[in-house]
């Protein structure tokens, strides 16, 4: 079987991501579930917290394991047995992920009312676990504001009906995972968020300590969880055994090229044929070389037949292998797998209707565009998950990067950056606010914190391309604003 053409591969690559960049809308599937090697401690049962950036897996993680299919494939891909004994209920997450029936958590609205009602973190959760166990005096009462009431004032019925459920599970051989998810969405108000997270992990570490088959499994920002409080005892023990959700250079590729790999397309089967022995496992499902997903080396051969070897007509302008992931980082050096995804589709398909002749499948100046798309849509998530960091960065629009802090507090200031940060209404604010909307450099750390900017070593403050370019401002000898055509 003669090799893939530069338009067939193409054809492949925009067919094969179109639908896999996405996990808020795009549920993981046999085929598309991919099993990075530095995700596999994410996954075990007795890791409380899972910190993940925007986009890193957390949202695709809580669905794929109330899946029991795709639950066994991952207990087989990490060789971790016990993935395929868990039960799985959903604590806190999007309304999507709860399916029908209602779900065993308020809402954001009857949260705020909550606590403003004066209902602590702890009461409010411990709730939350009773109902989502099922346990028949909780789920009768009617209302949220009930069922914290008869928890709080009965702590030995709560203890009991833990160790009814934790007994009848243990008997099943299984473990009963509480996946808690979207907790940027539990609350407007910074401090009242991260106290909500403080109470949730005090919940979850007493589950952990006191029952032998009970376990949270809780998916969160980083900022989150190192700004939620953590003054309870024992709470260095939720450090210990957290789990983050991180995306090396090869597994970025591992990724791409698994879902290349696990299209049904003809091109994919050339494309198996032309990169070693993908192993069947049935439904259509392929699992690649382990030199395909996890060396560097040879993941650069594929790329470089995809891609070409340069961003350019020779080195001098960078290597596509590095260049592209390189420039999607963020201020921590995360790479979102979904941006990665987009912006080899869009390259493909730009490389197609503006290079259609070209030799290779993804010309260079199709990438270098596919990099402002991708900034847009990363920005987009950005306005989505934390809106008040969009409206900082926006004010710098025009500006020029690295930039002294005391430049950014003067733009900041001539916008009126504070006014517009207290002024943003819950719906604007999207997730939660900055801790402190009005000192502008204690918002910069944060923003360093989130990512979203970086601190060079002499304290000048810059950007990451993903985000600069969609925001506008320059960097001398940085990737152009405008778009090459």
């Amino acid at each position: 079987m003669t090799g893939l053409t530069a338009a067939e591969y193409r054809t492949l690559l925009t067919e094969a991501l179109d639908t896999a960049q996405d996990a808020d809308t795009t549920d993981p599937g046999l085929r598309t579930l991919f099993t990075p090697s530095s995700h596999r401690r994410a996954l075990d049962p007795d890791v409380t917290v899972v910190r993940g950036a925007r986009g890193t897996g957390k949202t695709y993680w809580a669905k794929a394991l109330t899946d029991p299919r795709l639950r066994e494939i991952a207990a087989a891909s990490y060789m971790m047995p016990r993935l395929g004994r868990l039960k799985v209920v959903t604590g806190f997450g999007k309304d999507e992920q709860v399916g029908l029936g209602d779900p065993a958590f308020p809402g954001r609205r009857t949260i705020a009312r909550l606590i403003s009602s004066g209902v602590s973190p702890e009461d409010l959760w411990s709730a939350v676990v009773l109902t989502a166990l099922g346990v028949p005096k909780v789920l009768a009462l009617d209302g949220w504001a009930d069922r914290i009431h008869w928890t709080r004032d009965n702590p030995e019925a709560y203890e009991q009906a833990l160790r009814k459920v934790d007994r009848e599970t243990r008997e099943r051989g299984q473990t009963l995972i509480l996946l808690f998810d979207a907790l940027d969405h539990l609350h407007a108000d910074r401090r009242q968020a991260d106290l909500l997270v403080s109470g949730l992990f005090q919940v979850a570490l007493e589950l952990r300590l006191t029952t032998s088959t009970l376990r949270a499994k809780i998916f969160v920002r980083p900022d989150m969880y190192d700004s939620a409080p953590k003054a309870f005892a024992d709470a260095s023990k939720l450090g210990a055994n957290a789990a983050d959700l991180t995306w090396s250079s090869e597994n970025l590729y591992g990724l791409l090229f698994h879902q290349m790999g696990n299209h049904t397309s003809t091109e994919a089967a050339t494309f198996r044929v032309q990169t070693g022995t993908w192993n069947p496992e049935g439904e259509g499902r392929f699992v690649a070389p382990v030199d395909v997903i996890a060396d560097e080396k040879r993941q650069k051969e594929v790329f470089v037949a995809i891609a070409g070897p340069f961003m350019g007509t020779d080195r001098r302008k960078g290597h596509t292998y590095t260049w592209v992931p390189n420039h999607l980082q963020d201020g921590c050096g995360r790479v979102s797998p979904r941006t990665w995804l987009f912006t080899i589709c869009r390259a493909a398909s730009v490389t197609q209707e503006r290079y259609g002749t070209h030799a290779s499948a993804l010309h260079y100046d199709a990438i270098r565009d596919a990099l402002h798309a991708a900034a847009g849509v990363r920005v987009a998530e950005l306005k989505e998950d934390i809106g008040w960091a969009a409206v900082a960065v926006e004010q710098l629009k025009g500006a020029q990067v690295p930039m002294e802090p005391s430049v950014v507090d003067a733009y900041w200031r001539q916008n009126g950056l504070s006014d517009a940060l207290r002024t943003m209404s819950d719906a604007e604010l999207k997730g939660s606010g900055p801790r402190d909307a009005e000192n502008h450099y204690a918002l910069i750390k944060e923003l360093v914190q989130l990512g979203v900017m970086t601190e060079r070593s002499n304290g000048a403050v810059d950007l990451p391309d993903v985000y600069r370019l969609a925001f506008d401002i320059g960097r001398k000898g940085g990737v152009p604003r405008k778009p090459v055509r």
